[in-house]
């Protein structure tokens, strides 16, 4: 499983914002069929909201690929 840290440099970065950046997904469309399908979870629960805003400390996974943390 790959690890990644994100620096965000603002208070919060919204979850589809953040699988953009990080490059787990191309585009809002698949952020928004990969968050909806139950394949992300934030700080260790599902998240279905693509506009969950995500603080530094928060970390996202997308299935059992790639763990994002925000810093």
């Amino acid at each position: 499983m790959q690890h990644e840290e994100i620096h965000i440099t603002t208070e919060f970065i919204k979850l589809q914002d953040l699988l953009k950046f990080a490059g787990a997904v191309e585009t809002g469309g698949q952020a928004k069929e990969l968050i909806q399908a139950g394949m992300v979870t934030v700080n260790g629960e599902v998240c279905t909201m693509r506009g969950k805003k995500l603080r530094p400390g928060d970390s996202a996974q997308v299935e059992d690929r790639l763990v994002l943390t925000v810093r």
